[in-house]
């Protein structure tokens, strides 16, 4: 049996087929996943004793969140594997998956502050925690707004690269606000190093919903790196291939 060699997926020709493979896949596995989680969240799990029904919100909140910091964190790997190996497409991965990531990022502030009015009795606080996660937002529109301030791809990639990279600095800050700070946000929901102090049915629907995220991110991203190829390859031949073969 012969080994994969998948070093011949850094190529945007090669990736391109893959990608629009995997598509479907994860799209299909997103909606399962996704239908399942709220089904858990807002007819299986337990009203809270305390909250009452308004809790439900983070079934969709702290998945969410999650996901925020972990595509920046992704996002950022890849602008740096782009900025030191100068591979055109881990860039174009990093520029995919900015408008995912930001998405997230306002899901997590609308539905904090949805959640937040009844509990907390304001729309919003600057709290420690929110603040970061704002200030996350900001490093995703500013990744977004500085690329397409550049006509040139290859330095646009790089500019974008060097504030991914000091971006990161605020995922640490976001995470361990609760933590470093009398914050008014409460603690974090899951903890690796700590048993969770939910409810099984509450936990269960919570990572459903983050996994489910996660293969809607994934369905997303490739979709638009599929996009980015096209547009950046299109002077290539094997893009006019492509394009005519479509028409």
């Amino acid at each position: 049996m012969g080994t994969i060699n998948w070093f011949k997926y850094s190529s945007p020709q090669t990736f391109f087929p893959l990608a629009g493979r995997l598509i479907p896949w994860f799209a299909v596995l997103a909606l399962v996943l996704c239908m399942w989680g709220l089904y858990i969240g807002f007819l299986v799990a337990p009203t809270d004793a305390q909250q009452g029904e308004a809790y439900r919100i983070i079934f969709i909140h702290v998945p969410a969140a999650w996901m925020s910091m972990f595509i920046y964190l992704v996002m950022a790997f890849w602008a740096g594997i782009g900025l030191v190996l100068n591979t055109r497409l881990s860039s174009m991965m990093a520029t995919a998956l900015a408008p995912t990531g930001a998405m997230f990022t306002f899901l997590a502030l609308w539905t904090g502050a949805l959640w937040g009015k009844p509990t907390w009795g304001t729309w919003w606080v600057w709290d420690a925690r929110l603040t970061s996660e704002l200030i996350l937002l900001f490093l995703y529109l500013g990744f977004m707004a500085l690329q397409a301030a550049i006509d040139d791809p290859r330095r646009a990639d790089k500019a974008g690269a060097v504030l991914a990279l000091t971006g990161v600095v605020n995922i640490p800050i976001i995470y361990f606000s609760v933590k470093w700070w009398n914050t008014l946000h409460q603690g974090a929901s899951v903890s690796l190093m700590a048993a969770p102090t939910m409810a099984k049915t509450m936990l269960l629907g919570m990572l459903i919903m983050a996994l489910g995220f996660w293969m809607y991110s994934l369905a997303a991203v490739l979709a638009r790196v599929r996009s980015i190829i096209l547009e950046r390859e299109r002077h290539t031949e094997w893009v006019a291939e492509y394009v005519g073969a479509r028409k």
